[in-house]
């Protein structure tokens, strides 16, 4: 048996060469055998396995670990013992709790991941069945139709042909047809058509796979790290400011080079947030956890951020607003035909496997009926075209007793009239009864077949009702009240959309296309943020109307469900696919819901403002605490020529802030119900705010513990250190909400971890390990001004957010700004 068959022996060899060199045959492959060759393609090391090995190590060797082994081989370079000491293990639980961590966070994705992956239809021991993608195997006949991601690199062996678009592939932006013989890509969306084929590469030997091994898209930064580096580099600048100044006044005072060296790079390490990127991405996938349980899973981390900023969101009609539980409401007969042949006609232009909703409502509609569900079983259908969104119709051949053959289609209104000859006043009345159906909120489908003489003849029309959800009008309502603009977007009739639009409570503002089309800008986009939903929309017009609202800095949200849908959701700021959508729209989206619904929507809105309220709170925690460190040392060094923790004091409050920072993920918040988005006047205004309290509180006990109580160096030290724990994780509770600490009660693992890593510095001063004694009494004081000082910094942080609201610190931002360009 040969598994291995390169693309270019496959495009000269026949089929049915193919099918002998695969061992495989029309039945397909046994269960057995499948499973036989599925092992020898995972016998080596995977790539999974070989990026889990590479980032293990990254957290011992990279950026901020270089500084830290940079300051463990000083340390044993001028015998600093228990500076060595401590950094080795800073290294280390740094290094494995971040891997550990984020490698939690990558599992925990690789399980919603495996929600989202792809069913492929393969034919196994002569029977069709659905199995993951991931288990096809060289060999196995595979089927495809339209909205399909082509699992393997197949050729095509039977059926009569698929148009594909490989522009992710080749690059080549149009569709491209193919027929029996020839090869189409794994990765590749059908578009239109149903074939099967024979699988010959799967997974990185196919020529995706093998393309992807060769390069690594760039994709453009987010929000959430736009944010992360702004954060960073303000950061870094305060640090290499204060750095400076430190070792200028040190080699002033010519003290030991080295000396200075090692306190520089421990002050950095402690300042710079090391923790930071795993933090942020433990928060990121404990939030998508919970979406997932309210049946929304995320496929990409960064999009719960997009989607808490979401200013605009539109949903589609059928299935999201509406029910999608379509029955037949009126029938409308012409010429010579009866209803009875509406339906019997309608129903054979139907699938009776795999049925849409619109199908179901009509075959279930036959069956209830005995002569109709008697006479269909005479007839034949010897080839059936499914319907696809830009023919917007069905079509069968269908025999009738071995004689006669006649083809059948129902589809769009206008593209069964457009089957027809002339006969315009004819066209004119089925237009009217079209409109009357829309003006009831029916959605209409034209039903023809054609005669001895092979012309079209139209037999009559379907009007079909799916009605709204009773939690629709509710769920708008909600969402308004959130500050989310929600528009109604439909392939329907226009008076179908207002009447549902009615009945929803949504403005019945319902435009046409054409009313942004081929207009300045400024007057599309006017009409675009006016309008309270669009119908008789195309996947073009989506993609435009995204256009127009990011163009001016909206944030967007859009549904979709079908192949054609998926160019809007890569567009999108927060692209989601509907439940039952398409492989090709789960594949273009951001999130993916599991049961259908608008409040599936608006629940996954209100979890992301919980997980981005969290990623701000600790953003603020990290950048006050910082600057409380950093600032307040340079101070006492410059002012009064003294050194107020030592390194390995800096080594220890590093390591007891990365613990409790952990657990912010886990942690409750404060109800939120606005779109979030990154302000950094906000997040650096009140962490510079809270920064300078701190500074202004550690200055003042310094004064206390040198000056009044007369502490010697080491005592005062470690008076200091314990201020600066103690005192700097209070400040978490300052931050986690906008209003008092007691307004939101903290989660018991995020309140314990804060608690206990205050306790166990407390500790390790009280009875003097690896630093000063200070005994109960001193720690005892520390307490108490901490706590005095928190009570008295959560009350101002009020005040300052309201100073903040009223934009003056924003206003003095920018003129700075404009000073320093």
């Amino acid at each position: 048996m040969e598994l291995e068959i390169s693309l270019e022996e496959v495009k000269k060899i026949s089929i049915a060469e193919l099918l002998e060199r695969l061992s495989s045959d029309v039945k397909g492959l046994s269960d057995d055998e499948a499973k036989k060759r599925l092992e020898y393609g995972i016998n080596e090391i995977s790539q999974s396995e070989q990026s889990h090995l590479k980032k293990f190590f990254s957290y011992f060797w990279g950026p901020i670990p270089w500084m830290i082994e940079f300051a463990l081989i000083l340390s044993l370079l001028i015998q600093h013992w228990p500076e060595f000491g401590i950094i080795l293990l800073l290294l280390l639980i740094n290094g494995l709790v971040g891997f550990i961590q984020e490698d939690r966070a990558d599992n925990a994705i690789e399980i919603l991941k495996e929600k989202l992956a792809y069913n492929a239809r393969v034919l196994r021991e002569g029977k069709w069945i659905k199995i993951p993608s991931k288990y096809i195997v060289p060999g196995d006949i595979v089927k495809v139709h339209l909205g399909d991601i082509v699992p393997a690199d197949i050729k095509l062996i039977e059926g009569d042909y698929v148009t594909a678009d490989e522009s992710s592939l080749t690059g080549e932006s149009l569709p491209v047809d193919k027929k029996i013989g020839d090869i189409i890509y794994s990765g590749s969306t059908i578009q239109k058509g149903q074939m099967n084929g024979i699988v010959f590469a799967t997974g990185m030997n196919t020529f995706f796979g093998r393309a992807a091994g060769l390069v690594s898209e760039v994709s453009p930064k987010s929000h959430l790290q736009k944010a992360v580096i702004t954060i960073g580099d303000y950061l870094i600048v305060l640090d290499l400011i204060m750095v400076t100044l430190i070792f200028i006044a040190g080699l002033i005072r010519h003290e030991s080079f080295f000396d200075i060296l090692g306190f520089a790079l421990v002050l950095t390490i402690a300042s710079i947030p090391v923790a930071q990127p795993a933090v942020l991405s433990v928060t990121l996938t404990v939030g998508a956890m919970a979406m997932a349980k309210k049946k929304a899973i995320v496929s990409k981390l960064t999009a719960i951020e997009e989607m808490a900023g979401m200013d605009v969101l539109f949903s589609d009609k059928t299935g999201t607003l509406t029910k999608n539980e379509i029955s037949i409401a009126e029938i409308e007969s012409y010429n010579e035909f009866t209803d009875d042949d509406v339906l019997f006609y309608a129903g054979l232009a139907s699938l009776r496997l795999e049925q849409d909703p619109l199908d179901k409502a009509i075959i279930d509609k036959i069956d209830s009926s005995e002569t109709l569900s008697l006479k269909i079983k005479s007839f034949k259908t010897l080839k059936f075209n499914p319907f696809d969104p830009i023919r917007k119709s069905t079509e069968s051949l269908i025999q009738y007793k071995n004689d006669s053959k006649f083809r059948v289609s129902k589809g769009a209104p206008q593209v069964i009239l457009s089957l027809l000859d002339g006969n315009e006043i004819f066209k004119t009345k089925i237009e009217r009864n079209v409109d009357n159906f829309a003006s009831k909120g029916y959605r209409s489908i034209g039903v023809s077949k054609t005669d001895q003489n092979d012309e079209w003849q139209f037999i009559g029309l379907v009007a079909l009702y799916d009605p709204p959800k009773k939690s629709s009008k509710q769920t708008i309502k909600d969402a308004k009240s959130m500050g989310i603009d929600v528009k109604m977007v439909t392939g329907d009739h226009i008076a179908i959309a207002k009447q549902i639009a009615k009945e929803l409570d949504l403005s019945t503002n319902i435009m046409l296309p054409i009313s942004f089309l081929d207009i300045p800008e400024d007057e599309a986009f006017k009409v675009v943020e006016d309008a309270s939903g669009f119908a008789e929309v195309f996947p073009e017009h989506k993609y435009r109307i995204l256009e127009l609202l990011q163009n001016r800095g909206k944030i967007v949200g859009m549904t979709g469900d079908g192949v054609n849908d998926a160019p809007a959701l890569k567009k999108a700021d927060a692209g989601i696919a509907l439940y039952q959508a398409t492989d090709a729209a789960k594949s273009a989206a951001d999130i993916v819901l599991t049961i259908p619904g608008l409040s599936v929507i608006i629940n996954a809105i209100k979890e992301s403002y919980k997980i981005f309220h969290r990623m701000r709170s600790y953003s603020i925690y990290r950048v006050a605490e910082t600057i409380r460190i950093l600032v307040f040392i340079a101070m006492v060094i410059l002012i009064f020529n003294f050194y107020p923790v030592t390194a390995l004091m800096l080594v220890f409050i590093a390591l007891l802030d990365d613990i409790p920072v952990m657990t912010i993920a886990y942690d409750r918040t404060e109800k939120v119900m606005s779109p979030q988005k990154w302000d950094m006047y906000q997040v650096l205004g009140m962490a510079t705010f809270l920064g300078a309290i701190g500074i202004v509180s550690s200055l003042l006990l310094f004064y206390i513990g040198k000056v009044v109580l007369n502490l010697d160096t080491g005592v005062l030290q470690s008076l200091i250190f314990l201020k600066l724990v103690v005192a700097g994780h209070l400040t978490m509770f300052v931050t986690r909400n906008s209003g008092h600490f007691w307004s939101v009660k903290p989660s018991g693992i995020f309140f314990w971890s804060v608690i206990l890593t205050d306790i166990f510095a407390t500790l390790l001063v009280v009875f003097g390990i690896f630093l000063t004694p200070i005994g109960w009494e001193l720690a005892a004081l520390v307490w108490v001004y901490s706590l005095i000082a928190f009570v008295i910094e959560d009350q101002l942080k009020i005040y300052f957010y309201k100073v903040l609201e009223h934009g003056y610190f924003k206003k003095f931002m920018t003129k700075s700004d404009k000073m320093s360009n």
